[in-house]
């Protein structure tokens, strides 16, 4: 099992750590950012490929932003 940090770019969180094995994901968990709704996303992908988690957050914005928390997630786990 590989652990990643992913520095994050245009959010509240600084960084984002999680597990890789294989292919999928695990323990995933955010350095700042919305507690709350960041331990949520967090739970409903646990044990998902990466493709999925991408599949499901890639391209969801944050207000006025041109990226989100789960956007992030998003690039963290298709980049690594």
């Amino acid at each position: 099992m590989e652990e990643i940090t992913y520095k994050t770019s245009g959010t509240c969180a600084k960084a984002i750590h999680f597990s890789r094995d294989g292919e999928r994901i695990s323990n995933i968990r955010f350095d700042g950012g919305c507690n709350g709704n960041l331990k949520a996303i967090s739970k409903l992908c646990e044990g998902m490929t990466a493709k999925e988690i991408a599949g499901k957050l890639l391209g969801n914005l944050c207000g006025a932003k041109n990226t989100s928390c789960a956007d992030q997630l998003a690039k963290a786990v298709m980049a690594n």
